[in-house]
């Protein structure tokens, strides 16, 4: 095919922006998807916008990110679903309000509203939860999104006609300025991009990512159950465990009204089955805080397996490639953050592969080649 500038290789959340993102900057780019945009980790997540501090870094970023979706055009909005439900934190013993209270601190630090509530102003906000939650921390800029419609926006702008998609085409060799199809089809360009989750270790080896698999349910409609995205305060530090399996309470109201239900984590896991055991504890640990849920209908149950690196941070930068020295770049590593951080690592990247100024207070977490 005609070489062109860049191959993003990956049509998922992140790969849509990284395609965008390049076109924008004058780029021209052939995005090549597998399967379906917007399929695979990103249509198995919650997409949520939610700003977070569990690793160092991860609080800027998010930051960033979180500001970028806000800061997007109303139409990527309208497509994505996008709706400011804010995060509301929850904690159930006094050390876990002590852990919201550090929380808030960190928040107020780089400007992010965050408001700590009381047991009765928490009653008063979200009537549905138990006295099991005993204070919250309120993040009214943080949203939610369907992210395979956000991912299929993105890759239809078509930027003048810089930006071109190929689906059905599944990568399964790159080179220092080519990407090669399981169908024979050869695509050549000045710079390639791997952005395509858990698999970017089979197109990159030696790519330091492992799976992490997690369980989703989602109920039938019962709108004004809930009005925010909330969580429990562990999340954050249960999303970050390397060595075992984690549920905490992760609850969504959808535009639908049905209600999200999440979340766990298996460390290594990489088949998409789904673990009854696992389903349980999550319905369990839902009605812990939600008693009400009790009758609800679970309409469906499915499981998502995300690439996740050692840092708890994404890999954005250029890539080694053994045996060959080209223009390889890699926007992988994101776990369950991608929907948030899917806009800013584009532009990290784009900073990168371009040359410019990375976002403010990042410059020194992805100053490094990737890997």
């Amino acid at each position: 095919m005609a070489a062109t500038d860049c191959i993003v290789v990956g049509g998922g959340i992140v790969g849509a922006a990284c395609a965008r993102e390049l076109a924008r900057a004058g780029a021209r780019v052939d995005l090549l998807e597998a399967g379906h945009l917007g399929g695979g980790a990103t249509a198995a997540g919650m997409g949520h916008l939610v700003t977070m501090d569990g690793v160092p870094g991860e609080l800027a970023l998010t930051r960033h990110g979180v500001g970028a979706w806000r800061r997007e055009s109303d139409d990527l909005k309208r497509s994505a679903e996008y709706t400011p439900t804010g995060t509301l934190w929850i904690a159930s013993t006094a050390a876990e309000v002590e852990l919201l209270e550090r929380q808030r601190s960190a928040f107020a630090a780089v400007d992010v509203d965050a408001a700590m509530l009381t047991r009765a102003e928490l009653a008063a906000v979200e009537p549905a939860l138990s006295a099991a939650a005993c204070a919250g921390l309120r993040v009214p800029g943080d949203a939610i999104v369907y992210a395979p419609k956000a991912a299929q926006w993105l890759a239809r702008q078509s930027c003048g006609g810089r930006l071109r998609v190929h689906r059905g085409a599944r990568v399964v060799r790159v080179g220092p300025d080519w990407a090669q199809a399981a169908d024979g089809r050869r695509f050549e360009a000045a710079q390639v991009v791997v952005a395509c989750g858990l698999a970017a270790r089979e197109l990159l080896p030696g790519l330091a990512l492992v799976a992490r698999r997690g369980h989703l349910l989602i109920t039938d409609r019962y709108p004004g159950t809930l009005r925010h995205h909330v969580l429990e305060v562990g999340y954050a530090a249960s999303t970050h465990v390397a060595d075992a399996v984690s549920v905490s309470f992760n609850v969504q109201p959808r535009p639908t009204g049905q209600i999200l239900i999440g979340s766990s984590r298996e460390p290594g896991v990489e088949h998409a089955a789904e673990d009854a055991d696992i389903v349980r504890r999550l319905a369990a640990r839902a009605l812990h805080f939600l008693p009400g849920l009790d009758a609800a209908s679970v309409l469906r149950v499915w499981t998502g397996v995300r690439a996740v690196s050692p840092s708890g941070l994404p890999i954005i930068g250029r890539a080694t490639l053994p045996g060959a020295q080209g223009r390889v770049w890699v926007a992988a590593g994101h776990e369950g953050l991608g929907v948030t951080t899917a806009l800013v690592s584009a532009a990290l990247l784009r900073a990168k592969m371009f040359g410019g100024s990375l976002p403010a207070g990042l410059e020194r977490i992805f100053a490094e080649d990737a890997a």
